[in-house]
């Protein structure tokens, strides 16, 4: 698990402590909050958003989730900030995570929906495994339910932060995204 100054040292901005997980059913409003979001990222952006996807729980129909709709964009490179960060703030969105250790993360909230903008480079593989964890899920019931009831049961224990609640899911992830990876390839 990261620790608070692991945290500090990557976020911009105070970090929550003491978070409480709020799960909820599928919302179908949420596909339509993210092409409204993907609409005004590609109005921003222009060329430099290579592709935009919808990710995470809420991009999983059927699947009970934190009401927080994710979002994966790539861009040539993510280091690059002079290129996307700026346009990116202009439309609203808020600069809150810089990892330049691990993929050369980026994410952003949202200005008008609760969104985690995650911005990664073309080729990285991080961004194709959240694409392919998001497609297997969206195929496989088995894998889905496994997921949603793991999430159920540690939404219901008391987190430090809410990194330390998805650094919990890691078993089950990586469960999930060994058959997705072996699936997809």
């Amino acid at each position: 698990m990261a620790s608070l100054d692991d945290l500090k040292k990557v976020t911009i901005g105070p970090i929550e402590t003491n978070p409480q997980v709020k799960l909820v059913g599928y919302c179908s409003q949420w596909k339509t909050d993210f092409q409204q979001e993907q609409t005004k990222i590609k109005d921003a952006l222009g060329a430099t958003a290579l592709n935009i996807e919808h990710v995470g729980s809420t991009s999983v129909p059927g699947l009970t989730a934190k009401p927080i709709i994710d979002i994966l964009l790539i861009v040539p490179d993510s280091a690059d900030e002079v290129a996307y960060v700026t346009k990116l703030v202009a439309a609203g969105y808020v600069l809150r995570i810089r990892e330049p250790d691990w993929y050369q993360h980026r994410m952003f909230y949202g200005p008008e929906h609760n969104l985690h903008l995650h911005v990664f480079s073309q080729g990285c593989l991080e961004a194709q495994r959240m694409l392919n964890f998001r497609n297997w899920l969206r195929i496989n019931e088995t894998d889905c339910l496994k997921y949603q009831q793991t999430k159920i049961r540690l939404s219901k224990q008391n987190w430090s932060t809410m990194q330390d609640y998805a650094d919990a899911k890691g078993p089950i992830v990586a469960e999930i995204n060994a058959r997705a990876q072996r699936h997809f390839g």
